[in-house]
């Protein structure tokens, strides 16, 4: 299927939090659908993101599943194992808890590259969860 390998070396460099590998995997004219908020441009947007994340959340993806239409839509679902270590805003306080949260996300793909992902968890059941 086209384009799995790159959805498959987007979540490689996830787990191992390389920023710049998962950014490298990005097209110049990116776009991110963050779960239960707006849409967010641009790969250094994206950056920002994931330093913010990763100083909040330590987090492995397992059990990845990735379809797709042969051309250049692909969804993922997968299982994320995950530790909160720094409170997030207004969310829970954050005391080392560990979760793991079914999620998926929605890739489109253009010129060999990620142009937007979108992606989906149940922000209610993790709360329940860390709580």
């Amino acid at each position: 299927m086209k384009h799995v390998e790159l959805i498959q070396n987007y979540y490689k460099h996830f787990n191992e939090q390389n920023i710049e590998g998962m950014l490298s995997c990005l097209h110049s004219d990116f776009t991110h659908d963050v779960n239960e908020s707006s849409s967010k441009n641009g790969k250094e947007t994206f950056k920002t993101f994931l330093k913010y994340m990763n100083e909040h959340y330590l987090e492995k993806l397992e059990k990845i599943i990735i379809m797709g239409d042969g051309e250049n839509n692909l969804a993922a679902k997968f299982i994320v194992n995950g530790k909160y270590l720094k409170t997030d805003g207004q969310l829970p306080q954050a005391r080392g808890q560990e979760y793991k949260i079914p999620a998926a996300q929605l890739f489109e793909v253009k010129d060999n590259l990620i142009h937007r992902v979108t992606t989906y968890y149940n922000l209610k059941d993790w709360i329940h969860k860390v709580q």
